[in-house]
């Protein structure tokens, strides 16, 4: 009991020094894993008579990651690429084996090529590109005076390596291992609560337009942190991989459902600004049942298959209730049909959370194989090739100009600094700000170069066996680790540091203590990471550029006419997926609050909101009571609109708006005679005719000018 209270005091009243030590805790378990996965590597490539048992170790410290997941996926890309470089490399010294220009040449455009791989494939695939194009320099170039020794080369580096990859990952999966997969559970828990709070907190009346707008931007974040979660705990556990499908369908109905809702409110909102109160008022009564099925006891919240019986019946009941509402709006029939148009997306609501709180309580309630087949979705990434082309060029002419000057001046260590430009080039080229990161990551090379040189001709020449050289080498090389987990304040510091000890020391069977050849290397080593910063500066990445998140807005607005023309079958995960990828990828990017993150969310909202419409309009259109006139004026509608979009100004969203207006009067004219088919289309012509007039959205200064224009004329 003593304990206990003198224990709670402390938390209480030391909140900082709780955190910081857990912070701590987590800290010296992730320095202890490395140091563990280090020397074990070092020890089994000495065992094994590898060649350089340092590059096991700098392996180690590549893949190292405090999730075991992350390490088990960054050592798949990695495994991949070394052996795709490994066997570049054979076929390079095959096909050029006594023509040095050709070489390098052929060399350098392998390696741009990687680093335009590494930007244009984003998340860990991008690794096992820029290990393709380092693998093929470190095989290649030690052996370019020797050609015949390049499958030797080739042998040893991807033994070293691999042996790299299968201890880190032992040991990072077995020793103290932090499972990726909790994170991702507690993460789509947190997700599921937090939308259904806000789903539960709004549907009493309208959103201003600010709060929807970072609401959206959570829903874009959360999409995507789930997708690149989910991509990485299939590594670790045979029972994520088995619930992958699913995971995947699960964010599907998160994405859908956050799209619905989003479109609901911008309704009431444009009636609520319009001075329609009474329309406004009847869809806030309609929505009522919905918000009190989310809102169960407080013991009952935190369960989805409660949730699941609760919407089923508000969902039976929707239709008396409109029904209701909708004669008391009768002696005005055009904003009876914005009624219709709200009940619509709030019938689309309802299913798609039921169906999302579904899989959630699937999920949940099944901890081991789920059964059954599942429809099979992707995560879609967006692209762009202008970033990927500029790191090619930027990195071939990097390559090129430093084999040259190796050429010209006959330089011993000149491959070295090859091999370092070559790695961080990659590395670098997905980095906002690749100067700093290059900064940073000289200081700490050259602060673990100069422990290197203390440690290899102070310590060791005096020491004998691998106790020694543990004991030698530990207290300098754990500050490398540790400054790792300080990434928030001395970002690339650690891992810097790290490689620059492991490098320069250079462990090898056996080992040799020359401080000329060390001084060398380690000169090297720091020029070649200046060549990667002075390309930088040359050729500065365009990750993150107000030109790169121009260009990127514009393909954003094209998922518009991506969702008009784009084959039906999975149609709408591919937008659903490339929208939040791509708008991620921009405003992840800009200064939170500033004008241009207020643009970029207003745009992001609009083309969500207009293109998911026109993917079920497009849905609408395939029903076979359809008549072609009216069929011909919905795709001249949806054609006019798409063009808007990609290039908006004043004639456009007048043509566009034109091309909606008729279609909803002919779709209003054909109602009576095939009211099956024409019901759904007219609601979405309608919520597209909303979206379009709506004078908070991106489009507002279109229409605002229109407006004008045609008064004054």
């Amino acid at each position: 009991m003593s304990a206990v209270s003198s224990d709670l005091p402390s938390k209480r009243g030391w909140p900082w020094l709780a955190e910081f030590l857990a912070g701590e805790r987590q800290a010296w378990i992730f320095v202890f894993k490395c140091l563990l996965a280090f020397y074990l590597a070092a020890w089994l490539a000495m065992l094994f008579q590898l060649e350089q048992p340092s590059t096991a170790m700098i392996t180690v410290a590549i893949v190292m990651h405090p999730h075991s997941g992350m390490v088990l996926a960054k050592s798949f890309y990695r495994a991949i690429g070394t052996v795709a470089g490994s066997l570049f490399a054979l076929l390079l010294m095959t096909a050029f084996p006594q023509q040095r220009e050709l070489f390098l040449l052929s060399l350098s455009l392998w390696v741009g090529l990687c680093s335009g791989g590494a930007v244009f494939y984003r998340n860990f695939m991008s690794y096992g590109f820029v290990l393709a194009g380092y693998t093929a320099a470190v095989v290649a170039l030690p052996v370019v005076n020797h050609p015949q020794a390049v499958f030797d080369s080739a042998a040893m580096r991807v033994s070293e390596v691999m042996l790299g990859i299968i201890v880190a990952g032992l040991v990072s999966d077995i020793v103290l291992p932090e499972r990726l997969r909790d994170v991702l559970n507690q993460s789509v828990r947190e997700h599921y609560e937090h939308f259904i709070a806000f789903a539960r907190g709004s549907l009493r009346g309208s959103i201003p337009r600010a709060a929807m707008e970072q609401a959206h931007l959570r829903f874009v974040r959360a999409a995507v942190q789930l997708e690149d979660l989910r991509s990485s705990v299939i590594f670790e556990d045979p029972q994520a991989r088995a619930r992958s499908s699913r995971m995947q369908l699960l964010n599907l109905r998160y994405m859908a459902a956050a799209t619905s809702f989003q479109s609901l409110h911008h309704l009431i909102n444009r009636l609520q600004r319009h001075h329609h109160p009474r329309t406004a008022g009847a869809l806030i009564k309609l929505f009522a049942p919905v918000g009190e099925a989310l809102s169960p006891s407080p013991s009952e919240r935190t369960v989805p298959r409660r949730l699941i019986a609760r919407l089923d019946a508000c969902e039976a009941g929707v239709p008396v209730l409109a029904a209701q509402l909708r004669t008391e709006l009768r002696q005005d029939p055009g904003l009876l049909l914005e009624f219709d148009c709200g009940t619509a997306l709030l019938r689309r609501f309802v299913s798609e959370l039921r169906d999302f709180a579904a899989l959630e309580a699937t999920l949940r309630e099944t901890a081991g194989r789920l059964s059954g087949n599942v429809e099979r979705v992707h995560f879609k990434r967006a692209n762009d090739h202008a970033a990927p082309l500029f790191a090619v060029v930027r990195t071939f002419l990097t390559m090129l100009a430093l084999g040259v000057f190796w050429l010209a001046t006959d330089w011993p260590s000149g491959t070295t600094a090859m091999l370092l430009a070559t790695l961080f080039s990659g590395l670098l080229a997905t980095s906002p700000a690749p100067l700093s990161a290059t900064t940073h990551i000289w200081i700490g090379f050259a602060l673990g170069a100069a422990a290197s040189y203390a440690v290899l001709f102070w310590l060791l020449p005096s020491s004998d066996g691998f106790l020694m050289l543990f004991l030698a080498t530990l207290p300098l090389l754990l500050i490398g680790p540790y400054l790792t987990t300080r990434n928030a304040t001395l970002p690339g510091v650690g891992t810097g540091y790290t490689l620059g000890f492991v490098l320069t020391l250079a462990l090898k069977n056996p080992m040799t203590y020359n401080p000329e050849h060390f001084i060398n290397d380690a000169i090297a080593s720091l020029f070649g990471l200046m060549a990667a910063a002075g390309a930088f500066m040359v050729m500065p990445a365009l990750v993150g550029t107000p030109w790169l998140r121009r260009r990127q807005l514009q393909q954003l607005r094209r998922q518009v006419a991506f969702a008009a023309t784009a084959p039906m079958d999975g149609l709408l995960y591919r937008f659903e997926s490339v929208n939040r990828d791509l708008f991620h990828q921009i405003v992840q990017h800009t200064r939170a609050d500033s004008e241009e993150s207020r643009s970029l969310l207003a745009w992001g909202l609009a083309v969500h909101d207009c293109g998911r419409t026109v993917i079920e309009l497009r849905q609408d259109m395939q029903h076979a009571e359809l008549p072609p006139p009216l069929l011909e004026t919905m795709w001249r509608a949806v054609q006019q609109l798409a063009q808007l979009y990609d290039e908006p100004d004043p004639s456009r969203w007048q043509q566009a708006d034109h091309a909606i207006e008729h279609a909803i009067t002919l779709t209003t004219q054909a109602l009576p005679l095939v009211r099956a088919s024409c019901q759904p289309a007219l609601a979405h012509l309608l919520q597209l005719r909303t979206a379009l007039r709506d004078d908070e959205s991106a489009l507002a200064p279109y229409m605002v000018k229109t407006t004008e224009a045609s008064r004054a004329a």
